[in-house]
């Protein structure tokens, strides 16, 4: 094989890597019934997922060890976190937070 298909193929292979974990179980969740408790546990869990992914990306350990916090991600994701909250709506939470993000970089950095 040339360099060009093994690259070609690799890139397809990451793109399976990560697609088949992210939508397989979605494929298989739709085609299941849960119960009614089941399903307000996870209507939780969007919700959940993005505090998660929020709160590490503006709290981490710097240098010595001690938490450090960026501010301007954190007063970004308290619009954010209302929107989704308040749509449960992944388009209009993305695009709260990323111009939320845009406007402070722009008028405080």
């Amino acid at each position: 094989m040339s360099l060009r298909i093994e690259i070609v193929m690799l890139i397809i292979l990451a793109a399976l890597v990560t697609w088949v974990p992210r939508v397989l179980p979605f494929l298989l969740s739709s085609k299941m019934s849960f119960s009614p408790k089941s399903q307000k546990f996870l209507s939780f869990l969007p919700i959940a997922i993005l505090v998660a992914l929020l709160t590490q990306s503006f709290i981490s350990l710097n240098d010595v060890g001690r938490l450090t916090v960026d501010s301007l991600k954190l007063i970004a994701a308290i619009p954010t976190l209302l929107v989704s909250i308040l749509t449960k709506n992944l388009m209009w939470t993305v695009l709260v937070g990323m111009i939320s993000m845009a406007l402070l970089r722009f008028f405080v950095s």
